[in-house]
């Protein structure tokens, strides 16, 4: 095995993996608000939240766009890359990163495109149920993604036959405390990412006094009282994590926590147990990005908290503009939490692919340092152009706020019609009984 090789092998799946999991943060939290939002819609047929639906709406459809983009790039390594992987622990991995791309690639996939193009054509209920598939189904993806990952930090129900895995117990796999606690988290987290999104575009929008002051002002309040206890549940998980690292891994546990001598104790266990070799992961790594999402989590419960109470004041809402700057300035830390979080979970599991059965060194492809490089420059190259026409094209359409034009415009010329034909467009509309604009709202209805 070539050093060179392997480093370059671990940089690549880390900016691509890492790279990847920011734009799932954002659309799994995103989608489950524009669900509830669309639900609200359905059954008041207020314009003003149908007009949330939209714009929220395409803000997540662009992120997810591109984000599929990036996992579908990012699969083709375990093939190119670490190939001893699949060849050693296929038969379980192999089933579970099936499943989610049925799931996602083809269910989900289907029903957003119902969801997108049925707009307008679809009665209002058909669409509701589209979306909250969506959601559903990017649930039951994120879950399936887990229970690859918690089985290579914490195998369980496998058997070995000819120095391969096989799958033993399959409802110990599915139900591995390590894929379960990392599931809660990183939907939690999720929402956390889509609360401080919501509230830093809306803040954007009203210090810049935008006659749409209804709809930025209750989408500000969304955002805030949604970051609130997604944060805490993202606390909760967390903690139930590192409370059984003792147990999953003790060495990640020891470096955490910076004890020397329990580091040594680990070191010696390990080698006794597994052979001669370095069990202890970077320091720096593993401390540093632990310390990096607890920095993040500290900012983010006291903005959390003093966002709560002033939510609750309308000229706080509307004219407090340093708190404006804030949110705005707040949009990359749960990103930033995330990702660091990724990296204290994936790189304190060195030197281990398969925590304790396949070491990072044996699975990796037999390439030439050449090759990797090569491929790495592709890959970097090409991740960091989606990322910026990703940031590029959300930063565009956040930056005009709703508009007639976009997802959900209807060309059609509007019209009378009962609720359900032909004008209601899913989330509320126009037309019929029940779609006559509220006057409440102050705002013009969309035209679905």
């Amino acid at each position: 095995m070539n050093q060179d090789v392997l480093d370059l092998a671990r940089l690549q799946f880390a900016l691509t993996a890492g790279g990847h999991f920011l734009f799932v943060a954002l659309t799994l939290g995103l989608a489950t608000v524009v669900a509830v939002l669309q639900t609200r819609a359905t059954f008041s047929r207020k314009p003003l939240d149908a007009r949330m639906v939209r714009f929220w709406g395409q803000l997540y459809v662009i992120n997810y766009a591109v984000g599929i983009v990036t996992g579908l790039v990012m699969e083709f390594q375990f093939g190119m890359a670490w190939s001893g992987l699949t060849h050693e622990a296929g038969n379980i991995l192999g089933a579970s990163l099936a499943v989610e791309t049925i799931v996602a690639f083809f269910v989900e996939s289907t029903f957003l495109g119902l969801w997108i193009f049925g707009w307008n054509r679809l009665n209002r209920w058909a669409h509701l149920a589209a979306i909250w598939i969506v959601v559903l189904t990017a649930y039951v993806s994120a879950y399936w993604i887990l229970v690859s990952n918690g089985f290579l930090n914490h195998p369980v129900g496998y058997g070995s036959e000819d120095g391969e895995l096989v799958l033993d117990d399959p409802a110990a796999v599915l139900t591995n405390p390590s894929a379960l606690l990392a599931f809660g988290h990183v939907v939690a987290g999720a929402l956390l990412t889509a609360g401080f999104f919501m509230a830093g575009v809306s803040a954007y929008h009203l210090f810049r006094r935008t006659p749409e002051w209804a709809f930025f002002g209750r989408s500000l309040r969304i955002g805030v009282f949604l970051s609130a206890p997604a944060l805490m549940v993202t606390a909760v998980f967390g903690g139930v994590q590192l409370a059984v690292l003792d147990a999953f891994q003790p060495m990640k546990s020891a470096v955490f926590r910076g004890k020397t001598a329990e580091i040594a104790r680990v070191q010696a266990e390990l080698t006794e147990r597994f052979g001669p070799g370095d069990y202890v992961p970077s320091e720096a790594w593993t401390r540093g990005g632990a310390l990096v999402m607890l920095i993040c989590f500290a900012l983010m419960m006291y903005l959390c908290f003093a966002g709560v109470v002033l939510a609750a004041f309308r000229k706080a809402v509307f004219r407090f503009r340093p708190w404006h700057l804030v949110l705005m300035a707040a949009v990359p830390l749960p990103y930033i939490a995330m990702i660091s979080g990724w990296v204290f979970r994936e790189s304190g599991r060195q030197p281990w692919v398969v925590y304790g059965f396949l070491r990072t060194e044996d699975a990796v492809s037999d390439l030439s340092p050449g090759t990797m490089r090569l491929s790495l420059a592709v890959f970097t190259t090409l991740f960091a152009l989606l990322a910026a026409l990703n940031a590029w094209l959300l930063t565009r359409h956040a930056r005009r706020g709703p508009v007639d034009a976009g997802l959900g415009h209807d060309e059609r010329p509007t019209g009378g019609g009962d609720g359900d034909q032909g004008g209601d467009g899913g989330a509320g509309g126009n037309g019929g009984a029940g779609g006559t604009p509220d006057p409440a709202d102050n705002l013009p209805a969309p035209r679905y």
